[in-house]
């Protein structure tokens, strides 16, 4: 079966940035905040203080994944540049999105350099308070439908209609979670696609939270959510994973197959499961139909990020800084 996966981290060199300050490389895969908080961000074999496309790759290939959307965030530091490069290398395997943070003088000047020389037709938007913006910005809390900062980017990325906006807005106990934010963008801008993270955050215990946020997006056709990490969030490292199941199939229930968007959000989460038990589990889950699987595995990612659009962005894109 095709495979995408739909969330991804490459990493030129370890640059995180959190509430907890900066990620420094110790090697081994491993690297430690400077709150002292230790973590082993890379599996072993795949890099001891990166993870290079090359390396991603071979373990695309090695599970059988056709193609794979690079995503930016905090924990491992915004890699946009290295992620234009990848996806100039092999534009046939990935596809990209950038990430900026929007308290910056030249915010909106980084979004156009993004779209407009290199290529970009996905932006990711990390702004929970656990691992991205509302963790380092925490005297400035902002809802992305009304920050003013926010809106001058909307009101640019809506004159490329197809253009994907990807969310990671943390968890219900986070002040970063604002799911009628997006409810309100999208249908603001029905034109963009937004792409929630992980299954909104799901917390087993409290399936009726996630069944509401799932029915305030089912509504509007330009919200899709990704299924990354959800293991990791609901604290799964052996399979059935049958919280992860309970969770995905609320979400199928509501959202059907055609909304929904398998990835591993490595490589992070394959240091709690092995990438196999990641790219697998759905197909051992018989949560889905062939049909269906093919919609989750590839065809959702397929039609949301490698619009035929935004290759040919990426294929013409040329920095002429460089």
């Amino acid at each position: 079966m095709k495979k995408i996966d739909g969330h991804v981290h490459l990493v030129q060199e370890i640059a995180g940035l959190n509430g907890k300050g900066r990620l420094n490389a110790l090697g081994n895969g491993e690297a430690i905040w400077d709150d002292g908080t230790k973590i082993k961000l890379i599996p072993d074999g795949w890099g001891d203080t990166n993870l290079a496309a090359e390396s991603f790759l071979k373990v695309m290939d090695a599970h059988g994944i056709e193609k794979a959307v690079l995503l930016q965030g905090s924990l491992n530091g915004y890699q946009n540049y290295y992620t234009y490069q990848a996806v100039r290398r092999y534009p046939d395997r990935f596809i990209g999105a950038f990430a900026v943070d929007p308290f910056a003088e030249n915010a909106l000047a980084i979004v156009r350099r993004h779209v407009e020389d290199l290529g970009f037709r996905a932006i990711k938007l990390e702004i929970s308070q656990g691992g991205g913006l509302h963790g380092y910005h925490q005297t400035t809390p902002f809802r992305l439908d009304t920050d003013t900062r926010m809106g001058q980017i909307f009101h640019y990325l809506a004159d490329y209609p197809g253009f994907t906006v990807t969310v990671d807005y943390g968890s219900a106990e986070q002040i970063s979670h604002q799911p009628e934010a997006i409810v309100i963008l999208a249908a603001r801008y029905p034109q963009l696609d937004f792409v929630v993270c992980h299954l909104s955050f799901p917390d087993d215990q409290h399936l009726n939270f996630l069944e509401n946020t799932l029915r305030l997006f089912a509504p509007h056709p330009n919200i899709a959510t990704d299924l990354s990490a959800i293991q990791d969030i609901l604290g799964e490292t052996v399979l059935p994973f049958e919280k992860s199941r309970r969770a995905v199939a609320l979400a199928k229930e509501i959202f059907g197959s055609k909304r929904l968007i398998w990835g591993t959000d490595s490589p992070w989460s394959a240091t709690f499961n092995s990438y196999e038990d990641l790219a697998g589990w759905l197909e051992k889950s018989d949560l889905f139909t062939e049909n269906e699987l093919a919609d989750v595995y590839y065809g959702t990612a397929n039609r949301i990020y490698f619009k035929e659009s935004a290759v040919a962005a990426a294929r013409w894109a040329n920095d002429p800084q460089n």
